[in-house]
């Protein structure tokens, strides 16, 4: 497994690089965001451990283009900035995990193992629902001959649900399992996305696949 690493603090990066080695990944360090997002464009990686405060662009700027390129790697940010809005960001523009520092290895490792496992699929796997097709490996969605774009956030949520197809799913497994993050059940971030796929996959179409379970959560669904 490939490991990019991108941190303009030399102890971290060395330390944590070091660790990951030691751990049996091969491992690239970029100090700034300028190169580590060249050498995340040019390399094939399995996950990006990606600094949010870094010289030239920071890593919000950095994340951002790596999902507007469509890389398929995981991304695991770390912050000093222990505040929501900033987790919320980062995971809303496609990062899998966040890690607060100082944070121990042992954690980290566990966070990494656990995103790479995540990530462990058939290259050639599909996922269908109806006329649905989404192509993890392309990371495209078709509903009949049209093509859907979606964000990285929203082909996740898009890949849970089918994941789970006819089964209900709730608010806080979805925040578990897509966002990774202890939000509240209750918060209205879940329901906003869903209300963005619903535009994006079902407007205009005569049968919907996605539907609200009252008092439970979402299901998308292909029986009529």
């Amino acid at each position: 497994m490939r490991v990019l690493i991108v941190e303009d603090e030399i102890k971290v990066a060395d330390f944590v690089s070091r660790g990951l080695r030691e751990s049996g990944y091969a491992v690239d360090v970029a100090y700034d965001g300028e190169q580590g997002l060249s050498l995340a464009l040019q390399g094939n990686y399995d996950l990006l451990i990606l600094d949010v405060m870094l010289p030239g662009r920071d890593g919000f700027q950095v994340l951002e283009a790596v999902r507007e390129a469509r890389l398929e790697a995981r991304v695991l940010m770390l912050t000093a900035l222990d505040q929501t809005q900033n987790k919320v960001k980062g995971l809303n523009l496609g990062s899998d995990d966040y890690l607060t520092k100082p944070f121990d290895f042992e954690e980290l490792l566990a966070r990494v193992n656990a995103l790479l496992r995540r990530g462990n699929y058939d290259a050639d796997e599909e996922l269908q629902a109806a006329d649905l097709v989404l192509d993890i490996k392309s990371m495209t969605v078709m509903r009949g001959d049209t093509r859907i774009e979606l964000t990285h956030r929203e082909f996740m949520l898009l890949k849970f649900l089918l994941e789970n197809k006819n089964e209900v799913v709730t608010r806080t497994m979805i925040a578990q399992h897509v966002w990774n993050l202890g939000l509240e059940s209750s918060t209205n971030v879940i329901d906003v996305y869903i209300n963005y796929l619903r535009r994006k996959i079902d407007e205009g179409q005569e049968y919907k696949l996605i539907q609200t379970i009252r008092g439970r959560g979402y299901m998308l669904s292909d029986m009529e």
